[in-house]
């Protein structure tokens, strides 16, 4: 069996090949932390196709205990699962071999079969029934597509994992169109500047989950680098640098820090080219410091505003990363404690 590995996963990410498909398990355990948030929202995921998509299967089993009003999902032409392996239903309207986009609306979901309770049987016999429920899509079904954006526009909340080659033009997106999201991406993307600045401006946080552990994701048959292969027979590969992003209510990033440690010059060494202090670990920071103090990315993990301001990334007064005794760290973010206590 072929092992897991990182470094091919990234040059896949490279070359576009963005074919990682999230487990329902994930999902489940990231969305518990913010059912209210859907109550009476309209919920839109993309860029999957809806029949394999965990993502779609969450939301339509689970369409009345979130209190949504509507669920969008669209398929994309490319994918290289479309309709498959776990097809709910044959659409009439799509072509035999199942690869056309297309789209399904839902605006509720009852108990079809009688069986006393709501879930994705319900929703296979809903499709069905209701013609107007899935239909073609006009084009390829690309996020960027006139059409799609058209169907973003009528959501509130976005929940999917985007290809990572297109993270930036995707959150980008979501953020010029004042959306509420939830999205999975490579914790590299902190580093992106066009996302920094968001967290900077706090319009976006990392999730609950998975930030240091990473993510395992079903991938295409035809993947030779895999970690296992499931009881289903699909094969999983291991995604170390990958994560949740949101700007949906995320408790832990209201929570402050607890800072043990007091400053002295000694144990705090100053870079060479900005005026602030080097920490290695954010559980480091000092309590009784006011200036500038330069922490790992990892900190944006725990990032409270109400606690602390970002001041700026990486680089110093020269515009070269930030250096100590010549040696340069990498990755630095540079704060400071709005509660710093003397």
């Amino acid at each position: 069996m072929a092992k897991s590995s990182n470094t091919a996963l990234h040059q896949a990410s490279k070359a576009k090949k963005d074919e990682f498909y999230t487990q329902l398990v994930d999902i489940e355990k990231e969305l518990r932390h913010y059912k209210e948030q859907f109550h009476d929202k309209v919920v839109y995921c993309n860029c999957d196709d809806p029949y394999e998509s965990n993502f779609f299967k969450y939301f339509a089993a689970n369409f009345n205990a979130l209190k949504l009003k509507k669920l969008i999902a669209t398929s994309y032409i490319r994918s290289p699962i479309a309709g498959g392996q776990l097809p709910l239903v044959e659409i009439e309207g799509l072509k035999p071999e199942g690869k056309e986009p297309f789209r399904i609306e839902i605006n509720e979901v009852k108990d079809l079969n009688n069986d006393g309770a709501v879930n994705l049987e319900d929703v296979e016999q809903l499709l069905r029934q209701d013609a107007n429920v899935a239909k073609p899509l006009e084009g390829d079904g690309d996020f960027r597509s006139e059409e799609c954006v058209n169907l973003l526009k009528q959501a509130d909340v976005v929940v999917t994992n985007p290809p990572f080659s297109l993270f930036r033009e995707y959150v980008t997106q979501l953020t010029e169109l004042d959306k509420e999201f939830l999205i999975i991406g490579n914790t590299n993307a902190i580093t992106y500047k066009e996302i920094f600045k968001f967290f900077k401006e706090n319009k976006i946080r990392t999730g609950y989950t998975n930030f240091n552990v990473g993510m395992f994701f079903v991938v295409p048959d035809d993947w030779e680098k895999f970690h296992h292969i499931d009881e289903n027979g699909k094969k999983i590969a291991r995604v170390a640098t990958s994560c949740w992003f949101t700007n949906l209510e995320v408790t832990k990033h209201k929570n402050d820090i607890v800072l043990y440690k007091k400053y002295t010059p000694e144990e705090y060494p100053k870079y060479d080219n900005y005026n602030a202090i080097n920490v290695d670990k954010y559980t480091d920071i000092p309590y009784n410091y006011d200036g500038v103090i330069g922490v790992p990315i990892t900190f944006l993990d725990k990032y409270n505003p109400d606690q602390f301001e970002i001041v700026k990334f990486r680089k110093g007064d020269d515009d070269k990363d930030l250096s100590i005794d010549g040696k340069y760290t990498y990755f630095r973010i540079l704060i400071r404690n709005k509660k710093a206590k003397k």
